[in-house]
C-alpha cells in the first residue's frame, strides 16, 4: 500500500530508491582491495612490492653493503646441544626407558656440529665490530641472514652482541619459520617469492659466507656462484666456504674440473676457511681489491 504524502505515490517510490541505495557498497580503490591484490592478475604488483619495500627499508636504515651468512637451520648452539646430550645420557644411566643408539649418536653429532653455530656467531661479531670501527661510514657492512634458526640465528646474534644492526630475510613456508629474536626489528623482512628474497641476498652483498647446510644452503650457494660466474651481480663479491673438511667431502669441485664442466677460473670463485679470524682476514683482503669500496671509503681498508 502506498503511503499518503505531499506528492502521493511519488514520495513512496523515492523513499524505496533511497533505501536501496544505502545497501549498495561503495567501490574500493584497487590498491586497497585485498581480494584483487591476492589475485593472479595482481601478481606483478606483489613482486614489485617485494622489491620496493625492502629497498625502502634498507635505504632508510642506511645499509650500504651486506655480508650474507648461509647455513643449516638445524645446527644448535653449543649449550643447547650439550644439554640435550646430557639429558639423554642421564636417561641412559637410569632404570627407565633408555634412549636409542640413534638418538645418542644424533645428540653427539649435534654437539660436534654446534662448533659451526659458535663460529658463525663469533665471525658475525668480529665483522660487525670492524664495520662499526669505520667511523662516519654509516652501516658500511651489515650482517644479513635468512632470518631463521641455526646458522642464521648465530649470525644475527653475533652482530647484536657486537652492538650493531643485522638483517633477516625470512620466507613464508608451509611449515612456519619464525624470525629469530636477534634481527634488528626494522630490518626484519619476510618474502613470499623465493626469487625476490634471493635478489635481496645478492644485490647488496659484498661477501657470502656459507656454513654446512642442506638443500636450501646448496641452492643459495649454487645460484650465487652462477651469478658471479656469469657477471650478473655487477660487482665483486667473495664466497667463503666455512669448514674446509666438510665442504671438500660434500662437494668435489676438483672432479667437476677434471670432468671439464668447470674451469680453473670458476674454482677461484670460492675460498675455504676454518676460523673466524681467517674469514675476516680474507674478507678485508677482498674489499681492499674492490676499487668501488676503496673509493667509497676514501682510504685503504684497515
Amino acid at each position: 500500500m502506498l503511503r499518503a504524502g505531499k506528492f502521493g505515490p511519488i514520495e513512496e517510490l523515492m523513499d524505496l530508491n533511497q533505501e536501496d541505495a544505502e545497501v549498495v557498497e561503495a567501490p574500493r580503490l584497487a590498491y586497497r582491495d585485498p581480494e584483487f591484490l591476492k589475485s593472479g592478475p595482481a601478481r606483478t604488483l606483489r613482486i614489485l612490492a617485494e622489491y620496493i619495500e625492502p629497498q625502502t627499508r634498507l635505504r632508510k636504515a642506511g645499509v650500504q653493503n651486506t655480508v650474507v651468512f648461509f647455513g643449516s637451520a638445524r645446527i644448535l648452539p653449543r649449550d643447547r646441544a650439550l644439554e640435550k646430550l646430557r639429558e639423554l645420557e642421564r636417561l641412559d644411566g637410569q632404570g627407565g626407558p633408555k634412549p636409542s643408539v640413534h638418538e645418542l649418536r644424533q645428540a653427539r653429532r649435534d654437539v660436534e656440529m654446534s662448533r659451526y653455530y659458535e663460529d658463525a656467531r663469533e665471525l658475525a661479531r668480529q665483522i660487525t665490530r670492524w664495520s662499526l670501527s669505520l667511523r662516519g661510514r654509516g652501516l658500511f657492512l651489515v650482517v644479513c641472514s635468512g632470518g631463521g634458526p641455526g646458522i642464521m640465528e648465530a649470525a644475527n646474534r653475533g652482530a647484536t652482541e657486537a652492538g650493531g644492526k643485522s638483517i633477516g630475510l625470512n620466507i613464508m613456508l608451509p611449515t612456519e619459520q619464525q624470525p629469530n629474536p636477534y634481527i634488528t626489528p626494522e630490518l626484519s623482512l619476510i618474502f613470499h617469492y623465493f626469487f625476490m628474497r634471493k635478489l635481496w641476498f645478492a644485490q647488496p652483498a659484498r661477501a657470502l659466507i656459507v656454513f654446512p647446510g642442506g638443500f636450501g644452503t646448496m641452492d643459495e650457494l649454487w645460484e650465487f656462484m652462477t651469478l658471479l660466474q656469469t657477471g650478473k651481480i655487477g660487482h665483486r663479491a667473495t664466497i667463503l666456504l666455512y669448514g674446509s673438511r666438510w665442504w671438500r667431502t660434500a662437494i668435489n669441485f676438483r672432479w667437476l674440473l677434471r670432468s671439464g664442466t668447470i674451469t680453473e677460473e670458476d674454482l677461484r670463485l670460492v675460498r675455504y676457511v676454518d676460523s673466524p679470524s681467517k674469514a675476516l682476514e680474507l674478507l678485508k683482503a677482498s674489499l681492499r681489491r674492490d676499487r668501488t669500496v676503496s673509493a667509497f671509503l676514501h682510504r685503504p681498508v684497515p
